[in-house]
């Protein structure tokens, strides 16, 4: 056998190989390199063994352990949905306030509602339900129908202002139009009750115009049936308070905007909706997403 030719500068043999005057060193592997090599293949024939691993015409080679992570995945979820069971029919069962006083089933339901939330909520009361412009907030105390358990529990469950021909249980708290040609206010009057609105939200206002203002809406118009007579709202019939600087559609605190947005609700007022989500989700989802808009704490609620 022919000596193989050898590197001049690294005294190396070469392969024989050579491309464009470049030969190929005949540089052997790291020792290290061979038995990490040749150790993975020895791990690899012991898995085959001991663990499915062989594909077949319709199944697999079990190996000896004869378990997966799969198997594994599968019994820890069927625990999971055997322990949700059981939770899940205590909320359907327990009426709002034992479910709350219940620390367990009280945080379980919690938990449950925020996931429910972010599906279902958020598109229009936020990630954070902190609301937008024409969406309430849910962490202030400013609920137009009440922030009670109660009061949640029925708004969730059949909405506000939705489908009322189908869903006669819905809450409806339609403002009047008084502004336009079928409206019973002048466009002075408007600007007048508007001022006195300021007036009870603590605004600055033109003094003379608010007194106008104020027989308007205690009289002309009779805001207060459902405002009340200082603008504290009347939950039983949807009535928004009006006292404080908290608004549906919020401008941004500017007195100017504040006023213009008055004015354009009292003259041709907008009417959101909430959906009904009574046969949409289960009473146990509804109770918990119920539980979990409470815990917020808005409303006045305790969390």
């Amino acid at each position: 056998m022919a000596e193989r030719e050898r590197d001049e500068v690294t005294g190396t043999e070469t392969t024989g190989h050579e491309w464009d005057g470049i030969k190929e060193l005949d540089t052997p592997l790291p020792r290290w390199w061979l038995w990490t090599f040749y150790g993975t293949i020895i791990w690899g024939i012991i898995y085959m063994i001991l663990y499915p691993a062989i594909p077949l015409v319709s199944t697999n080679t079990k190996g000896l352990l004869n378990t997966t992570n799969r198997a594994e995945l599968k019994a820890e979820l069927a625990a999971v949905r055997q322990q949700r069971a059981e939770k899940l029919a205590k909320l359907e069962k327990l009426s709002l306030d034992e479910i709350w006083k219940n620390d367990d089933l009280r945080q379980f339901a919690i938990r449950m509602g925020a996931t429910s939330f972010k599906l279902n909520c958020v598109q229009c009361h936020g990630s954070g339900a902190q609301g937008g412009f024409g969406y309430p907030n849910l962490n202030d105390d400013d609920w137009i129908w009440g922030g009670g358990l109660e009061d949640i529990h029925y708004t969730i469950t059949h909405g506000i202002r939705y489908n009322p021909d189908t869903n006669e249980e819905t809450r409806q708290s339609d403002m009047p139009t008084f502004g336009g040609p079928d409206g019973q206010l002048t466009p002075e009057q408007i600007d007048a009750v508007s001022e006195y609105v300021l007036k009870l939200a603590g605004l600055p206002h033109d003094a003379k115009k608010a007194e106008e203002g104020q027989k308007i809406y205690m009289e002309d118009a009779g805001c207060n049936g459902c405002h009340g007579d200082k603008g504290e709202g009347i939950k039983d019939v949807g009535g928004p308070r009006l006292a404080d600087k908290i608004w549906l559609y919020d401008v941004g605190g500017d007195p100017k905007a504040i006023k213009k947005m008055v004015v354009e609700q009292v003259t041709k007022p907008r009417h959101g909706v909430m959906p009904a989500w009574k046969g949409r989700l289960d009473e146990a989802t509804i109770k918990a997403l119920t539980i979990y808009v409470y815990s917020l704490g808005g409303g006045g609620a305790k969390s």
